[in-house]
């Protein structure tokens, strides 16, 4: 049961929310330790931490589900406590989680309906077109999950909060995998909700962001407030050295001579595997040894299918499909990693990683041809050899090998894929989304171990909503809209403007 109901009358001088020295652990691992937070009405206060710094156990302590080892919590100026979620929920707590909560068998409008209260289909059906084209978040409340990119489900998780009208909001990391355009849409959103007296708590890796939207940020490090600032007045910079500690090391991508052609698609063409999805026309690419290739376009318009495509999870199409001048279009996915095709998928639990499994049974998924099976039994000493590596140099925060892919934050998880994918030494790699829901530092890794296998001779696919992040990394940049993939330009001669004209045009001619 819910314990310690709050008094029906708040006091209008009380912060909304008040955490006083919560504390949480996992084992040996101090998550939360006698954290101080304090949210008033209409702030967007954001809460700043490198990946594992402790952001997750407490937003979710927050939103009741999980349950603090000391410390007390304060709504409206009174103590509560919360048994479960629905407790949270009913005090007005709704959140946007980093790893979307979502049924991929049901539809929108049905994932939707779990979480509100009993309505007519038509009725709620109706109100989500509405919240969607209130607040520039596009939606069909009869597409089914299973067919929705990385974006597209963020915007359902958002929606559905929204669709609860709650009185603290928290999102975590929400714009990771939104178009500029969406972003923009969404900060409008969330100030026009602060006017209206809703709190909102802003977790995001994105500091420009931050500095633009929130009023207030507290910084956690190692599970500790290490400080606050107000992010108008503060750099950057200085927000990162709060929640690093030192300052990270820049990306270093120097010019030079790309080599044959690894990946090439030459009017290819692969029809939608669903009504709503996106059909790939007449696509022409090539992806050579030693080169970055940045994929930009606004969530929906093909990516998916083509990742899909390039994997060998969807095979045929008309044109042709080639990895190192071998027509590889009906080849199934092992086949194509024999080739020394590799990936790193948007979705991280289920695609990339699966959730139940320890991180060493991980690492064999993709990496059994590489020694870590022999005459078709699994080397058990080996495979945990493999993934204690990627730990190591990796950063990975999280128990070790034994410790399952569920237990890490997203972007601690996000290395240990990356690392996995990068240890095989591929041929030709593809990457989707490589720093969603990643700290600055972090990221920065990602990016410069990509550039250090691209210099390798690796052939490079980053697929990225991030237009700042494939201006780091690209050698060349393209556009996917719509299912047709623009001329690659050369990433120094090309600009943010052209590429949001290009990501936004109705239609553009192929190569």
């Amino acid at each position: 049961m819910t314990a310690t109901p709050p008094s029906t009358t708040s006091n209008p001088a009380a912060a909304r929310l008040k955490l006083a020295g919560i504390s949480r652990r996992y084992g040996d691992i101090q998550a939360n330790a006698d954290i101080d937070l304090a949210i008033m009405p209409g702030e967007i206060h954001a809460l700043l931490g490198e990946n594992g710094s402790g952001k997750s156990t407490l937003s979710r302590i927050i939103c009741g589900i999980t349950r603090p080892d000391a410390g007390s919590i304060e709504w409206n100026g009174a103590a509560v406590s919360f048994a479960h979620a629905a407790a949270a929920r009913e005090l007005g707590i709704g959140m946007v989680f980093q790893h979307f909560a979502l049924f991929e068998s049901l539809t929108v409008a049905e994932n939707i309906a779990l979480a509100l209260p009993r309505a007519a289909a038509g009725e709620l059906a109706a109100r989500i077109a509405g919240v969607s084209r209130r607040y520039g978040l596009p939606l069909d409340p009869r597409q089914q999950v299973a067919s929705l990119s990385a974006g597209e489900r963020q915007r359902v998780e958002i929606v559905r909060c929204l669709l609860g009208e709650p009185r603290l909001l928290v999102l975590d990391e929400p714009t990771s995998v939104l178009s500029p355009a969406a972003i923009e849409a969404l900060f409008t959103t969330l100030r026009q909700l602060a006017a209206e007296g809703v709190s909102i708590l802003f977790i995001s890796h994105k500091l420009d962001e931050v500095r633009a939207l929130c009023d207030r940020a507290t910084v956690l490090r190692a599970g500790r407030v290490t400080g606050e600032a107000d992010p108008k007045s503060t750099t950057s910079a200085a927000l990162l050295r709060l929640m690093l500690g030192e300052d990270p090391a820049p990306c270093l991508l120097t010019a030079r001579e790309p080599g044959a052609t690894r990946l090439e698609l030459r009017g290819f063409s692969l029809a939608a595997d669903d009504p709503f999805g996106t059909s790939l026309q007449d696509i022409d690419l090539q992806l050579r040894a030693g080169e970055i290739l940045g994929l930009a376009g606004i969530s929906g318009n093909g990516q998916r299918e083509l990742v899909a495509a390039l994997s060998g999870e969807r095979r045929g199409g008309g044109g042709s499909l080639s990895i190192d001048g071998a027509p590889c279009a009906q080849l199934p996915v092992a086949a194509r990693r024999a080739l020394g095709f590799a990936l790193v998928p948007e979705e991280r639990l289920g695609r990339g990683a699966v959730p139940a499994m320890s991180l060493a049974d991980n690492a064999l998924l993709t990496g059994a041809r590489h020694g870590l099976a022999r005459a078709g039994f699994i080397d058990g000493v080996a495979m945990r050899a493999r993934a204690r590596d990627i730990i190591e140099r990796w950063g990975v925060r999280g128990g070790g090998p034994n410790a399952l892919a569920s237990q890490l934050s997203g972007g601690n998880l996000q290395k240990f894929i990356v690392g996995r994918e990068v240890g095989l030494a591929p041929r030709v790699l593809v990457v989707s989304q490589p720093t969603w829901g990643v700290d600055a530092g972090a990221a920065q890794q990602i990016r410069q171990r990509l550039i250090d296998l691209r210099d390798a001779g690796c052939a490079i696919l980053v697929i990225s909503e991030d237009l700042d992040e494939l201006f780091q990394v690209s050698d060349r940049i393209a556009v996917i809209n719509r299912g047709r993939i623009s001329i690659a330009q050369s990433a120094a001669t090309t600009s943010l403007q052209q590429l949001g004209q290009l990501m936004s045009a109705g239609a553009f001619a192929h190569a």
